[in-house]
């Protein structure tokens, strides 16, 4: 790996006060295990956080000063935490940016899984839940066929061909992240991963088997009438594209 490259992991945290500095403390020595010329953590909070986790990890980025905690009262949405994210990340001058949920859902384990491939010319390195190696842990199984079935649609309407259209845990290059963010996100709800997902379709990535342990979350309404709006509107968009 060339040691001139410098990677940020942006991760979106709310009430996680238990767990949040030996999750932050894990990322770390996971990625000091890599001779990247500067490693950056950005955890994102909003007013969403209550329980004092930014305030810990405020106080442990005095000691660790690879962290570097973004506040951003004004979020309305997870996927705004994300945004945020991922603008500092650039900011930073960051060459690669890896998000990461907090809370252990994402194994920080699997990271060296991620970076192996970056001497490969890959662009984007996305975890699956779904190829083989992929595990779930801990989630019903309704909340397995959403994502199962989301997938497979997308793929048949997006023209996209990975695993698992709808997971986070990706690796960026920092080329590809301005490039995906450029066309511009506007799903306020989970199904923005897809999004950026058919954003980067025709950049050069790879897949790699994670283990996701987490709680189902509640998919709700909302949720789901934006998935389809956003779906509908994409799939209007690569039609447009063919017939150009």
């Amino acid at each position: 790996m060339n040691n001139h490259l410098s990677i940020g992991v942006v991760t979106p945290m709310a009430n996680e006060i238990k767990n949040a500095r030996v999750f932050v403390d894990a990322v770390l020595a996971e990625l000091s295990k890599f001779p990247f010329r500067e490693i950056s953590m950005f955890p994102v909070f909003d007013t969403a956080c209550t329980d004092g986790t930014r305030e810990m990890l405020e106080s442990h980025s005095r000691i660790d000063s690879r962290i570097q905690v973004v506040y951003a009262p004004d979020n309305r949405c997870v996927v705004d935490a994300y945004m945020q994210g991922y603008q500092k990340a650039l900011k930073e001058g960051c060459d690669w940016i890896l998000e990461i949920d907090a809370g252990f859902s994402h194994d920080p384990s699997c990271i060296p899984c991620f970076l192996s491939k970056i001497n490969d010319g890959i662009d984007v390195v996305y975890a699956s839940r779904f190829t083989l190696g992929g595990i779930i842990l801990n989630s019903s199984f309704r909340r397995k066929c959403i994502s199962r079935f989301g997938g497979l649609v997308s793929n048949l309407l997006l023209g996209t061909k990975l695993g698992d259209m709808t997971s986070g845990y990706i690796l960026y290059s920092r080329n590809a992240l301005e490039h995906v963010l450029a066309q511009g996100v506007l799903s306020r709800g989970p199904f923005f991963q897809t999004e950026m997902k058919y954003h980067a379709r025709n950049l050069c990535y790879a897949e790699v088997p994670i283990t996701y342990s987490g709680a189902s979350h509640h998919i709700g309404k909302k949720a789901m009438a934006d998935a389809k709006f956003h779906l509908r509107r994409l799939f209007r968009h690569r039609l447009t594209s063919m017939f150009r």
